[in-house]
């Protein structure tokens, strides 16, 4: 089933006549075209792709071919012409997205319509991947752990954690990410014990170096974790990198069609909590697609969820020791009916850069 006959269901289910979608990333997922000036109508008949010149062409030859590509002198005239010629008196909005702004000049400019919150029904839709989107995800992967073998193989201590963030950026664009899929993180010593650190103009301090990174293909995000060490390895540095891949390991082994998202958190946190308790302070993972943070979530909030076959999520774990060091691994994984498939081939075995 398309995604906008999976989008019709939806708005029959909930008594919608009409779907006006400003979103980009909405936009992009339901007519595979990404543009910035426009939107989506669509009703039970009809899809129309509003935007102006500058995307024509590359519309016509890009999006879905569902969608009737226009450019209107007057977008709402056209509106009311396509609502009234389909027999439209309830319109769906994303109330999570546009402005109150732009609703009220909705409400104002096409008052003849009754308009309907549909809250997260299009994003409901994107938690299940299609093939096509896998295949996507799968390739943006694929430039990312290429950017981690490029990295392991020149990083010396004498590299800032600037020079690492800029290298692998450097390496995912050389090799077709068409973006990065968030701000790569790359930080060592104390500030690994940062989840979320910013790289710093600093030469790399001894202990962990925690890189988090991720690049887009034609819109799609991958998302991944390794931390390797400046410096030799001692002992505590390897239980904590040690537990930590145990933590990941046994969650992943745990996920499949049916598991419980909240149950994969525990899994994780107690192995980590065993050791080093009140160290791991976020979720477990979250669902990735267009946009780096999607739902559903691997978490203790996660209110009964179970995972569905096609959903793609993160899985890592991380122990945080504020002022000392910190350790994260992630890969990004599809769920399937007996287990998982692992979008991340990277090594995770502990590497010392001496």
């Amino acid at each position: 089933m398309s995604k906008v006959l999976k989008l019709r269901q939806s708005m029959r289910e909930k008594g919608i006549d009409a779907v006006i979608i400003f979103d980009e990333l909405n936009q992009k997922y339901l007519s595979d075209f990404a543009f910035t000036d426009g939107f989506l109508l669509i009703t039970q008949n009809s899809a129309e792709l509003v935007t102006d010149f500058r995307y024509f062409e590359m519309a016509k030859n890009g999006a879905d071919k569902e969608f009737n590509i226009v450019t209107p002198e007057n977008r709402d005239s056209y509106i009311d012409e396509i609502l009234i010629k389909d027999g439209v008196k309830t319109v769906g909005f994303e109330g999570n997205y546009i402005s109150y702004g732009r609703y009220h000049n909705l409400t104002k400019k096409h008052g003849q319509f009754e308009f309907v919150n549909i809250e997260s029904m299009i994003e409901d839709i994107r938690q299940i991947k299609t093939a096509d989107e896998i295949e996507k995800m799968q390739k943006a992967q694929d430039i990312t752990d290429k950017a981690f073998s490029h990295i392991v193989k020149m990083l010396t201590p004498q590299m800032t954690e600037i020079d690492v963030a800029a290298e692998l950026e450097y390496a995912m664009r050389k090799n077709g990410a068409s973006g990065l899929a968030f701000e790569t993180i790359a930080v060592s010593g104390d500030a690994s014990a940062l989840p979320h650190g910013t790289p710093r103009n600093i030469k790399l301090r001894r202990g962990f170096l925690t890189m988090d990174f991720g690049a887009k293909f034609d819109g799609y995000c991958s998302d991944m974790t390794r931390t390797v060490v400046i410096g030799r390895a001692d002992d505590e540095i390897k239980k904590v990198y040690n537990t930590v891949l145990t933590a990941q390991l046994k969650a992943i082994e745990y996920l499949r069609e049916g598991a419980d998202c909240a149950n994969a958190d525990k899994i994780a946190r107690d192995i980590i909590d065993a050791e080093y308790s009140g160290t791991f302070g976020h979720s477990l993972g979250h669902s990735v697609g267009l946009f780096i943070h999607e739902s559903p979530r691997l978490s203790r909030l996660a209110n009964g969820h179970k995972a569905r076959v096609g959903e793609i999520y993160t899985v890592e774990p991380g122990i945080y020791l504020y002022g000392k060091y910190g350790c994260r691994i992630e890969d990004m994984v599809k769920i399937e009916k007996d287990g998982v498939y692992n979008f991340t081939h990277s090594t995770k075995e502990l590497i010392e850069i001496i």
